[in-house]
């Protein structure tokens, strides 16, 4: 499975994310490309333990049902509901967030599953190193997908 902590498999996420432009169309969805540039860092800080979100009651109850199918091999759907933190609504400038995403996405990658957080996922609770790298390959597949790279 893809991560964001191997060499080749981070280069392509980072390739992917250079090839978008403030004009790039979403294919579904609400957000614009420099929201999701900010939604997506807003993970990343929560994979660096930077963000540490609540466990959420609804989570704890379903969430341990539902993430053998979030960490497999099927890239994500569209339209999964996103954590109220992490919803992006005002406007962002491209660029900045652009940038601010490169660096946390090569913060993580140079830190290794070593500095993947430890504390639980708001809403699937406890992840392996390894599993936080996987999900983040994974949630910037899918919103690199949403823009079309």
């Amino acid at each position: 499975m893809k991560t964001i902590f191997n060499a080749s498999d981070y280069a392509g996420i980072e390739e992917r994310i250079n090839r978008l432009t403030p004009s790039s169309p979403a294919l579904w969805g609400k957000m614009n490309v420099a929201q999701m540039l900010a939604h997506c860092s807003a993970t990343v800080e929560m994979a660096l333990g930077d963000v540490v979100l609540k466990r959420l009651f609804i989570g704890r109850i379903i969430g341990p049902l539902v993430k053998k199918k979030f960490l497999g091999e099927e890239p994500f759907k569209q339209g999964n509901p996103t954590a109220r933190e992490f919803t992006i609504t005002d406007p962002r400038d491209f660029e900045k967030e652009k940038q601010r995403l490169l660096g946390l996405m090569k913060r993580l990658h140079e830190g290794g599953e070593a500095g993947a957080t430890k504390h639980p996922h708001g809403f699937f609770g406890p992840l392996t190193p390894a599993q936080w790298g996987q999900t983040q390959w994974k949630h910037f597949d899918h919103h690199l997908r949403q823009f079309g790279v």
